[in-house]
């Protein structure tokens, strides 16, 4: 029989992330403690890892700006295509 995909929440993967990160236990000791495969472990780390190194950069912040310029361009554009949009519709009745 097939065993069902456990789902864990984010606040357990962090607690076992920081507990990998601390390396106050083996990884050993961490995958007894929490019942997780040790590759499991690894890549919570590894993601734990590079979004702390990403939270103190200024790409997220440019990533941000960047989005709101786009979707004021796209309002814009939409705008604008609604009045085309209206104006044939007028001269075709």
């Amino acid at each position: 029989m097939s065993r069902k995909k456990r789902e864990h929440s984010a606040a357990f993967k962090a607690k076992v992330a920081l507990a990998a990160i601390k390396e106050e236990l083996t990884q050993n000791q961490i995958t007894s403690k929490y019942s997780i495969h040790t590759t499991q472990i690894r890549n919570w780390k590894e993601r734990a890892i590079t979004a702390i190194q990403e939270c103190f950069t200024k790409k997220r912040q440019r990533d941000e700006q960047q989005q709101e310029e786009l979707i004021t361009s796209l309002y814009e554009q939409i705008g604008r295509l609604q009045t085309q949009l209206n104006w044939i519709k007028k001269r075709w009745i």
